[in-house]
């Protein structure tokens, strides 16, 4: 990511929709971004699945994305930004992700930025929708619970410097979290964890790619944390110790054991810590959703 020219916004109604847009609509000031905000009733059109009666869909659906304007509306009002552009949209699709996944698509925003989701009993973790999310959307995302950041924000980038690793991933979380420290003039750090180290010597070659990294990003040493052990571990409690305002890093695994969770690693901070997320794909990422024609959509306004 480096430029931020256009931001979406998803409002669920329960998730922290207001503090998303308040984090888009800071990003957009810094940056002179637009903003738009999106809104699917993903439930609404799962029910709608059921009924037989083509009429009777039809009234429903234009009363859904009626609702869902109106919704809207009221959450635009809530913030003052003559400064700002607010678009909306609203959709009345399922599954949730696919619905956002389109519309990220026909819209091509340069960020996402979404409340983290909470599932039914289970509050406080990583809802299952999210995690789709976080594996099929093709920009960078933004995952928050709303907490407001310092005035001068602290980011942290977590990069893997492992053989494994997607090609250019680390470089394009390094510059991605630089550009966003530069625009809110706030403080990047840089992180990576050892796994296979066990106190004994870095090999020269890695030694070399973080100071590159560094570099790069205008890291200073002090900066610059090496961890050692399995990150699932290190990370987490590095980052809780530290209390970032905003980490970013890779949001799809290499290790086959980890894939169903979308990465254990993104799992558990995002589980473990207060703090946003920005979910980064390598370069050359294929989406598995793709657009599809007559979506219950509104369109725009």
């Amino acid at each position: 990511m480096t430029k931020l020219e256009s931001i979406l916004v998803v409002a669920e109604r329960r998730d922290a929709a207001h503090q998303a847009l308040l984090k888009g609509y800071v990003l957009a000031r810094h940056f002179g971004a637009s903003l738009e905000l999106f809104h699917c009733d993903s439930e609404h059109a799962l029910a709608l699945r059921h009924n037989y009666d083509p009429r009777g869909v039809e009234r429903s659906r234009d009363a859904c994305l009626a609702e869902g304007r109106r919704f809207l509306e009221a959450l635009r009002q809530s913030v003052v930004a003559e400064d700002v552009s607010i678009a909306l949209d609203v959709a009345c699709e399922s599954p949730l992700y696919e619905a956002i996944v389109r519309k990220v698509l026909a819209s091509g925003p340069d960020l996402v930025i979404k409340a983290i989701g909470v599932d039914d009993g289970q509050r406080g973790r990583f809802s299952a929708s999210d995690s789709q999310l976080v594996r099929t959307c093709p920009v960078p995302l933004m995952l928050t619970r709303g907490r407001p950041w310092s005035v001068t924000p602290r980011f942290l980038a977590a990069v893997d410097l492992s053989p494994e690793e997607h090609p250019g991933i680390a470089e394009a979380i390094v510059r991605s979290g630089g550009y966003l420290a530069r625009g809110c003039r706030g403080q990047l750090d840089l992180v990576y964890s050892d796994r296979r180290s066990n106190g004994a010597r870095r090999p020269a070659a890695t030694v070399a790619a973080l100071e590159a990294l560094a570099r790069e990003c205008g890291t200073k040493a002090q900066q610059l944390h090496v961890l050692q052990g399995e990150p699932e571990a290190a990370l987490l409690d590095f980052a809780a110790q530290q209390r970032y305002d905003l980490v970013l890093l890779g949001a799809l695994s290499h290790h086959d054991a980890y894939a169903a969770l979308v990465g254990s690693l993104t799992a558990k901070l995002i589980d473990g810590l207060v703090c946003d997320f920005v979910l980064m794909k390598p370069e050359g990422y294929v989406c598995p959703v793709g657009v599809v024609e007559g979506t219950l959509s509104a369109g725009p306004a």
